[in-house]
């Protein structure tokens, strides 16, 4: 069935699977009442709860670059590990958090923790995968986390609706208890150690890391492919912050419209990611994400466009852009999680994700105040800027293309036999350094 809807075979790997099922199923428990649970539960006002929450989040992302170095120390699988085992930990702490202290203590090692298990997936599953099927794979764990989220924001819609302690309580259990459970799955899950560096036989030396946390900065073609990252990180952004608020307060569109938009991605993804990689099979990575930013680019001239018309007719044209902004996510996101994996030499791959989560906690840093600032001015700021992110994000993809290789590659959706030529080698192939496997110019 799976197959069938252009997902991969996970029949060697369902415990890992059905980990991050579990593990998603439990976030959307809890990401629709994270600032509920703690207003609710304790005494703090919104205003001293955002403090609190910033303070975690921002501490939290600083620590990104020391976790990839951890990955690439440990291997991804034990960090997973213990990202489950930390935010399991917090979790069960949560109901005794009454201060603005213990709470921002609290919400940073979950924070923390949960970027470690973030942090280490990506390299989890170039481990475990082999190049040619790594777009199927990520969007196939794209489409299941979405299916976790929505039916996980279901049974937080029930807790909120009953809205007793004892609901709010249940949830901070039960997330608690995903993290347990996906624990004890990916106990027999085999793979994720450290990877072999090149080095493996240069004695004593060898047990280093090279090139720091920061290494990934230091790549001229891994940088392009940051910022590539970080403007699309910037577009799917908007479906948070700027199309509630304009939908509500711009077009003046029932209450109903932000929540069918969510709904609608939510959907899309989770039943048709696959269809839409099958779909890129023979063409280019490059012109894959200029498609993406083709689809984003017309989504929003669509937004746009639902200005200063009836509300029928402004719910009809919102809910088209919004199925062909939720195409352009469905087209951009496995391509791009693909090359973030791919890129870096096996042996630092836990260092250089790391710097593509930073990408991802920038944008949603900056988001908020830059999308805001642009409602503030009219529709056509709202969405002008939008569309300003999406060129750069343009320019930046053929610039990238320069700079790094495989994006001239085509997308196979067909896994590549592994070679063998030395001790070294991994499921990637020959050992390579950072330079020589994409050179910066």
């Amino acid at each position: 069935m799976l197959q069938r809807l252009g997902f991969p075979d996970v029949g060697p790997h369902r415990r890992f699977v059905s980990a991050l099922a579990i593990d998603a199923l439990g976030s959307g428990i809890w990401m629709p009442l994270s600032m509920l649970y703690f207003l609710h539960q304790t005494s703090l006002t919104l205003v001293q709860l955002g403090l609190a929450m910033t303070i975690a989040n921002t501490v939290a992302m600083l620590v990104v670059p020391y976790l990839g170095s951890l990955v690439d120390r440990l291997g991804p699988k034990v960090v997973m590990q213990a990202g489950n085992a930390g935010a399991a930990a917090a979790f069960v702490l949560y109901p005794f958090a009454h201060s603005l202290v213990a709470v921002s203590v609290l919400v940073f090692c979950a924070t923390a923790t949960r970027q470690a298990f973030w942090g280490a997936l990506g390299p989890m599953v170039t481990q475990i995968t082999r190049p040619g099927e790594r777009e199927m794979w990520f969007g196939f764990l794209s489409a299941m986390r979405n299916a976790g989220y929505g039916v996980g924001g279901v049974l937080a819609a029930v807790a909120l609706t009953i809205g007793s302690d004892t609901a709010f309580q249940s949830v901070v259990v039960a997330n608690a208890a995903s993290y347990v459970v996906a624990f004890a799955l990916m106990i027999a899950v085999v793979g994720g150690g450290r990877p072999e560096s090149p080095d493996a036989d240069a004695g004593a030396g060898a047990d280093k890391v090279p090139g720091g946390a920061w290494v990934a900065f230091t790549d001229r073609g891994y940088r392009a492919l940051i910022a590539v990252i970080f403007c699309y990180a910037l577009a799917t952004m908007t479906l948070n912050v700027t199309m509630p608020v304009y939908f509500v307060d711009s077009l003046g569109l029932p209450g109903w419209v932000p929540g069918t938009v969510f709904v609608i991605n939510t959907l899309m993804i989770g039943i048709g990611q696959g269809l839409v990689v099958r779909a890129m099979t023979g063409s280019t990575r490059r012109k894959v994400l200029q498609a993406a930013v083709a689809f984003t680019v017309a989504s929003y001239v669509l937004f746009y466009l639902a200005h200063g018309l009836s509300v029928p007719g402004g719910i009809v044209v919102v809910l088209v852009a919004a199925i062909v902004y939720t195409v352009a996510e469905m087209t951009a996101g496995p391509v791009v999680a693909a090359l973030s994996a791919e890129a870096p030499p096996p042996d630092q791959r836990g260092r250089y994700m790391a710097a593509t989560q930073l990408a991802w906690s920038a944008a949603a840093a900056v988001s908020p105040l830059l999308y805001a600032a642009l409602l503030d001015r009219g529709a056509l700021a709202a969405w002008g800027g939008p569309v300003v992110i999406c060129l750069a994000w343009a320019l930046l993809v053929e610039g990238l293309t320069r700079r790094m290789p495989r994006v001239g590659h085509p997308v196979t959706n067909r896994a590549e036999p592994v070679t063998e030529p030395g001790p070294a080698a991994t499921a990637d192939g020959p050992p390579v350094s950072a330079h020589n496997a994409d050179p910066p110019r």
